[in-house]
């Protein structure tokens, strides 16, 4: 018959994909269950009155017309609603097919089965496949592993929480439109149970069992797989344990499955009391806590309390009498074992012909130990007993008084085992590699040596005193024929002719009475251990091996080993050598990938990398836990290079990079803690606190920097490197997570590239409406260059009070950033006012909706302001009296306005003060970099311009990221200018350069020119500050199509002539004020965007220029 695991085997192949599915989705859940967003918990108060009315669990499906026209009649809600689904819907996609696989499965299940009924299968019956081995392997593992998925699930995601995943989904996919979603089924399946995983929570009635039957499963299947796991070791583990008191630990991982497929048939553990008997009796005679899969613990006596059959069977376990008797002899073998694991692991005991000769005594004392650690880690942990069931808490007590438990006496006893393991295993992999080369290498010498000594007693070779025995000569002789036709490949045959020969030669001695001379008893004892050694040799055999892997199985402890991580870091505190048997121990537990990897490698699936790396990255993770940066980096350097590169699971882990990794964590907890506490500012203080503030942060960065300098030869690390990396990491972060102030669809923690897992950057609550520190960097600056409080010198780069006229700050604020927080600071600041800019733009386009678009008065002034000045080419009689009734008129719009486009024009000042202080820092420290930006950036415009003249000509096509990313290179040099950025895409906006232009000269009045300082504002208590001003103008027309800005020009133009013709003509000699201003404003226009002087001579006659520069 085909073997049912071949290629060909479609029975065979057909179960073997289910199974190694089903360890692909545990997995997968598992890796979910971390990244659940909190806002589905509805857990703090905020969140529930924010979200409260957009996530639904599954009332919703009652009436769901009702829930969405409550949310259609707010708008507010709808946005946030649009938000939300935005934020989320990737990572609930990702649950949603978690939970369809779980339903996908059962249904595959349940198909298999029918089809094994119905005959597809040719010649194979669920009878027939259940007497094959793998066949019920699998047939158990299938059904085992869909009761162990559904336990994960209410584990590890709560009720209500899947079901405000699954009504997310629902709402915003197109599963409702899809006439083939299974949706309805999957609700069924996964709705919430009741069952909380919060201890003390009570376990709702018949749970789990009603949960169990929600998907029917053939109830013929369910009985012959309990009779299977009830009468059969199906893994055949028995012969790893020959020792009956260790029948339950070789029966362990069938004992689990047991445990779990009973739920789905309870009647057995309500009223079948003989079944529940012969069950406790097989699997749980000496144990009652159990690892169900992956080290998730189950408590019998809790689990079993419900089921009547089951308790009463359990009840002879749980006897106090047999929990004493199992404790004392449990303390018993583990004192026992740890003496000889201690004596095995004495250096330059473990010899290969003491291991050879005692192999079954080396084996066992590997069992004891490991029964031992299994039954005492799960007897004695916290996680298997609830502290309010007061049954648990009295066994869980005698236990730990009959042991004189000490959690550290267990864990030294587990780093000896598994260091004892480790290198038995070494040892053994080492012999295996090298045994047919020893062998023949032993037979060869023996065989060599008979030739010498036939060659002694043909009385050629001169050896003293030996006289010429044919005899003897020709039996060597067929000795040494003999041994050299040992067969290698047949070890039966050639171990009992070895034992012959060795007799041989003990009665040839005898016989012959060669005692007498020396030499040719030492040939012979020669020969005699070299065949000893050939018998050695051919015993070692991979069933070894493969033993040793069968009782060090360690998944039991995937879990529970959390609990001894304090015991861990101290022991490597006190003894940094205690690394290496660390080491042994990360990788015993990695043993526990077998488990689940096992089916998924069989069946070839390509889940195999996914779930082999989740695993494996638990795991590892969990080593960097461990490897905590300790009190002193020597102690822990010397630990740490002490082990070796390890491959855990399928991660290599470089104790090198484990120390880096630990350096790192260390550091970026500091850094981010100094970041945090040194930029809290208190607004009401005068004068501000940002730069002492600045300059204490500075010293403590570089006190930081230096000590990482310090130590960077001592521990062997690029110290500067991982300084650069982390301080940008933690910045970038913090950049990224304040600017998710701006964004509607928020970058999360797990989505973040500069977040990570191993080395994560810490998050502090708030302290006012910003979310990090560059927030509150960034508003400190804003507040206190406030254009109505401060007056911005251009030519100083300078602000200075209004009021009192002292220097409030300066460019040199920039460079002190720049020494405290390097070129990312900056950068980051220049990143978050970007988005500040986009946010101001955008709440002045709906401004300027609201206030000049609907309101009817504001628009009939400018619709008769635009009759009374076209053509803008001609001079506008009785100008004054036109613009200033206009004007007039549309007095109440501009406080609004102004506070918007000074806003705008202060944080562009910023800007260019950090691209001038990023640009001379690039120029003075990198100057190579600088110089090849710049002309890549000049050879990449004239190819782009070159190519707008002809199309023919090459230029980056849309796939190609270039243009991108030589930008982020620009910005962070500083070779770029904001004010030629556009920050946001505009629609065509009615009376625009008529209401900027009205704007401007409704402001003119309120400045005035002074010769040192230009235009600067007439009083202080109607604060206007000018370079805010001409600057917020030009972004804002920046944004729009130039046409507006050829008529806004146009405008002030024909205000300039107008206003001049009246003055001529009233025959006033002075140049009035507005005009200076005016004229003033497109001269500084002409130079900030750096256009030529004709731009503006378009539209003003240059012989006013002239007058006005000598009116200067």
């Amino acid at each position: 018959m085909v073997d049912f695991l071949a290629e060909n085997n479609l029975c065979g192949q057909a179960i073997l994909r289910i199974v190694s599915c089903g360890n692909a989705i545990i997995a997968e859940l598992l890796r979910l269950s971390e990244f659940i967003p909190p806002v589905f918990r509805l857990k703090d108060r905020a969140d529930q009155q924010k979200y409260g009315d957009i996530i639904f669990d599954f009332s919703y499906f009652k009436g769901p017309e009702l829930c969405e026209s409550k949310l259609e009649s707010k708008p507010e809600l709808q946005d946030l609603d649009e938000e939300f689904r935005e934020n989320n819907i990737e990572i609930v996609t990702r649950f949603y097919l978690a939970f369809q696989s779980v339903h996908k499965y059962i249904v595959d299940l349940n198909r298999y089965l029918d089809d094994l009924n119905e005959g597809v299968y040719i010649q194979q019956t669920l009878e027939t496949v259940l007497l094959n081995e793998d066949g019920k392997q699998l047939l158990c593992e299938a059904l085992y592993l869909y009761g162990v998925m559904l336990l994960v699930i209410d584990q590890k995601i709560e009720g209500e929480t899947r079901e405000r995943m699954l009504v997310s989904y629902y709402r915003y996919s197109a599963a409702r439109s899809s006439a083939d979603s299974n949706m309805d089924d999957i609700c069924k399946l996964l709705r919430s149970t009741g069952y909380s995983s919060q201890p003390g929570a009570k376990r709702p009635p018949n749970y789990p069992e009603s949960y169990f039957q929600r998907v029917p499963i053939n109830e013929t299947f369910i009985s012959m797989v309990i009779g299977r796991l009830r009468s059969d070791d199906i893994y055949n583990q028995v012969s790893a344990y020959p020792l009956p008191e260790h029948r339950s630990t070789a029966l362990a991982n069938q004992a689990a499955m047991l445990y779990v497929i009973l739920y789905f048939e309870p009647s057995i553990l309500h009223t079948h009391q003989a079944k529940m008997r012969e069950i406790v009796d097989k699997y749980f005679p000496d144990n009652w806590v159990i690892s169900i899969y992956m080290g998730i613990t189950v408590n019998l006596a809790d689990a079993w309390e419900p089921y009547k059959a089951a308790k009463t069977a359990l009840n002879n376990t749980l006897d106090l009498s047999n929990v004493r008797e199992q404790a004392s002899r449990y303390a018993t073998v583990s004192e026992r074992v740890h003496a000889q694991v201690q004596q095995f692991l004495k250096e330059g005991y473990l010899r290969e012909e003491l291991v050879l000769d005692n192999i079954p005594r080396l084996l066992n004392c590997l069992r004891d130990g490991n029964v031992a650690i299994r039954w005492l880690m799960l007897h004695t942990a916290d996680s298997a007993c609830d502290p309010n069931n007061k049954r648990l808490r009295q066994i869980k007590d005698q236990i730990l008084t009959d042991l004189r438990y000490n959690p550290k006496i267990l864990f030294q006893l587990l780093l000896d085992t598994a260091q004892f393991e480790f290198i038995l295993k070494e040892m053994f992999k080492q012999m295996l590699s090298e045994k047919q080369a020893k062998w023949e290498h032993h037979k060869k010498e023996g065989s060599e040596r008979m030739t010498e000594l036939a060659d002694v007693f043909s009385g050629v070779k001169p050896l003293t005193r030996v006289e010429k025995n044919e005899n003897l000569q020709a039996w060597f002789r067929e000795i040494s024929k003999q041994i050299l036709s040992l067969n290698y490949d047949d070890s039966t045959a050639a171990g009992r002719k070895t034992v012959q020969l060795i007799q041989a030669l003990e009665e040839v001695q005898e016989f012959h009475q060669l005692e007498s001379n020396l030499q040719v008893c030492q040939f012979l004892a020669d020969t005699r251990k070299f065949l000893h050694q050939m018998i050695r040799t051919i015993n070692i055999k991979e069933e070894v091996l493969i033993t040793m892997q069968i009782i060090g199985d360690l998944s039991f402890a995937w879990q529970l080993i959390d609990s001894f991580t304090s015991i861990m870091q101290e022991s490597i505190r006190v003894n940094p050598s205690m690394v290496t048997k660390l080491r042994a121990t990360f990788l015993k537990l990695a043993s526990a990938l077998d488990l689940p990897l096992l089916r998924i490698n069989q069946a070839n699936s390509p889940d195999l990398l996914s779930v082999s790396q989740y695993y494996s990255g638990e795991l590892v993770s969990y080593v960097r836990k461990v490897a905590k940066l300790t009190h002193a980096i020597s102690i822990f350097t010397e630990g740490i290079l002490m082990m070796k590169t390890t491959l855990v699971g399928i991660i290599k882990v470089d104790p090198k990079q484990l120390l880096e990794d630990g350096i790192r964590k260390e550091l970026v907890k500091r850094v981010a803690f100094a970041l945090h506490r040194g930029l809290i500012f208190n607004p009401r203080a005068k004068p501000s606190e940002l730069m002492p503030k600045l300059k204490e942060l500075g010293a403590t960065m570089d006190g930081f920097h230096r000590s990482f300098e310090y130590i960077q030869d001592y521990v062997n690390i690029y110290g500067l490197k991982i300084w650069q990396e982390e301080v940008s990491r933690i910045i970038n972060y913090n950049v990224e997570q304040e600017c998710n102030n701006f964004l509607r669809t928020k970058i999360q923690d797990w989505q973040s590239m500069y977040q990570s897992t191993h080395i994560p950057i810490p998050k502090f609550t708030p302290v006012d409406e910003s979310v990090t520190f560059i927030g509150r960097l960034c508003r400190e600056i804003l507040r206190i260059t406030d254009p109505k409080m401060t007056c911005h010198i251009d030519q100083l780069n300078t602000w200075y009070d209004m009021k009192t006229h002292q220097e409030v700050t300066s460019s040199r604020l920039f460079s002190e950033i720049q020494n405290t927080l390097g070129t990312f600071g900056l950068n980051g600041l220049d990143r978050l006012l970007c988005f500040m800019i986009v946010k101001e733009l955008q709440n002045f386009l709906s401004m300027f909706q609201k206030i000049i678009l609907r309101d009817r008065t504001v628009q009939e002034t400018l619709k008769t302001l635009m009759n009374a000045v076209s053509p803008l080419k001609s001079i506008v009689a009785n100008s004054n009296k036109i613009y200033f009734s206009a004007i007039a008129k549309t007095q109440k719009i501009w406080t609004a306005y102004l506070e918007a486009i000074m806003k705008v024009g202060q944080m562009q000042i910023l800007r260019q003060q950090i691209a001038n202080e990023l640009n001379y820092s690039c120029r003075f420290d990198s100057k190579h970099l600088a110089a090849a930006l710049e002309n890549l950036n000049k050879a990449l415009l004239a190819d782009i311009e070159a190519h707008y003249q002809d199309p023919s000509l090459p230029y980056p096509k849309e796939d190609n990221t270039l243009l991108y990313e030589i930008t982020a290179y620009l910005e962070a040099a500083g070779i770029h200018n904001p004010l030629n950025k556009i920050y946001i895409t505009t629609k065509r906006l009615p009376y625009f350069p008529v209401v900027n232009f009205l704007f401007l000269i409704a402001q003119l009045p309120k400045l005035q020119y002074n010769k040192n300082l230009g235009m600067v504002c007439r009083k202080p208590a109607d604060p206007v500050d000018w370079p805010p001003l001409v600057l917020g103008l030009l972004t804002l027309l920046k944004q729009f199509h130039s046409r507006y800005t050829e008529q806004f020009l146009a405008l002030i133009g024909q205000f300039i002539r107008s206003t001049v013709e009246q003055c001529v003509s009233q025959k006033i000699p002075e140049m009035p004020a507005d005009v200076v201003g005016a004229l003033l404003f497109l001269e500084d226009y002409v130079r900030y965007t750096k256009l030529p002087r004709r731009v503006a001579e378009a539209h003003v006659p240059n012989f006013i220029f002239d007058e006005f520069r000598t009116v200067l």
